[in-house]
């Protein structure tokens, strides 16, 4: 019998810490046969090299494709995104997969999906369905959808949202989120060992920061993270800031960011690549996160964290009870961090559910894996009806 091959396309130490557990489980099945391309921040030093972390997990990468520019102007993403379809079109060809599986919704992931699209390969969207309405990533996620033959949503109303989206419902699979699979599996760090790990004492109130560009507005990036360090400041905090993406106007606040922890190393420091485990015992042992990150809402909610959720980046996604919204004026941000620190709010989340942990028994990974197995491949999946979806107004 030949086995499946199942092409996955990784840009990003987040989304590649997503895909984990998934890609172990695809390794492992005699049914299947993995094909892993890098791309994207993986192969950028700026961004810490971190295909060899892959490597170092013990994943074979069938092919790498270099596509970012040096610059992260709204220019050189677009070209970005033209020579990612013309290299990814080329690794298809050689690599001959019978689906390619890509999560998300960055542009590095679009260009994979158009050349997947376009060289009649199905493709397995993780993650469509849901809203980020701050980002470009809105209308990627939406766009790869719409190019996608199977579907995994992390939720129930984003299945729902596909489906409204004309997608036939026997195409959308709701097992939850993926990712969530590493909080069951992993032997995450004490707060003793993390202090060791990072060679940073941990002796007080800390927060986890990480905060991305809000790429659909015009040169908002320098102000807005002004206000986010001196709001900061205003604390009493120890703080670990990771990298913002490379996303446009990412480079500001990544400098930004540098020179202020440089300027008190005792109270902050500044990761370019934290990995899987350690950011997930960060946020095991952290009283709050501060930013506009993905992560507050998906994945701090299994740890009861306290999230200072800032701006519109992440504006339509579900969120938990764990999760503050807040604008980017100094009088909000320190209302809200004063709020994510106190007791009150803490107490008041301590039963929540995460909404994306489904099952809450970390098969998630597993679950799509056997499914992919039963998929049909044939050349009829290619063409989609659309389905309409009946809504009563």
């Amino acid at each position: 019998m030949n086995k499946r091959k199942v092409c996955v396309v990784t840009g990003t130490r987040a989304d590649y810490g997503l895909l984990y557990w998934l890609l172990k489980e695809i390794k492992n099945d005699k049914a299947l046969e993995l094909q892993l391309v890098a791309t994207g921040m993986h192969l950028s030093p700026e961004f810490g090299l971190t295909y060899k972390n892959i490597e170092a997990d013990g994943f074979d990468i069938s092919d790498k494709v270099e596509i970012l520019l040096s610059s992260d102007t709204e220019t050189a993403v677009s070209k970005a995104v033209g020579l990612g379809c013309i290299s990814f079109s080329e690794s298809f060809n050689r690599l001959n997969p019978d689906l390619v599986l890509v999560l998300g919704d960055r542009f590095e992931i679009f260009a994979a999906a158009t050349a997947a699209m376009v060289s009649k390969i199905p493709i397995v969207h993780l993650h469509g369905g849901e809203t980020t309405q701050g980002a470009i990533d809105e209308s990627i996620r939406h766009s790869i959808t719409k190019m996608a033959t199977y579907h995994f949503p992390a939720a129930e109303e984003y299945k729902n949202r596909i489906i409204q989206m004309g997608e036939k419902p026997d195409r959308v699979f709701n097992f939850g989120m993926a990712g969530l699979d590493n909080i069951y599996k992993l032997n995450l760090l004490s707060k003793k060992e993390l202090e060791n790990n990072l060679e940073f004492k941990l002796d007080k109130k800390f927060a986890i920061t990480t905060y991305h560009p809000v790429t659909l507005e015009n040169n908002t990036a320098e102000e807005q993270i002004d206000n986010i360090l001196e709001a900061i400041d205003n604390f009493d905090l120890k703080v670990i800031f990771t990298k913002s993406n490379a996303d446009t106007a990412g480079r500001i606040i990544n400098q930004k960011i540098s020179e202020f922890a440089n300027s008190n190393p005792d109270k902050y420091i500044f990761i370019d690549n934290l990995g899987q485990l350690r950011y997930l015992s960060v946020l095991k042992s952290a009283d709050l996160m501060i930013g506009n990150s993905s992560s507050g809402l998906t994945e701090a909610p299994s740890f009861k964290l306290p999230v200072v959720n800032i701006g519109d980046r992440q504006k339509g996604r579900v969120k938990a009870a764990n999760v503050i919204d807040c604008s980017y004026t100094k009088e909000d941000l320190n209302k809200a961090i004063k709020k994510a620190l106190s007791k009150e709010f803490n107490e008041e989340i301590t039963d929540m559910v995460n909404p994306y942990d489904r099952y809450q028994d970390g098969k998630t990974s597993h679950k799509i894996k056997e499914q992919l197995k039963e998929i049909t491949l044939n050349d009829g999946v290619l063409k989609k009806e659309f389905y309409d979806y009946n809504i009563d107004y």
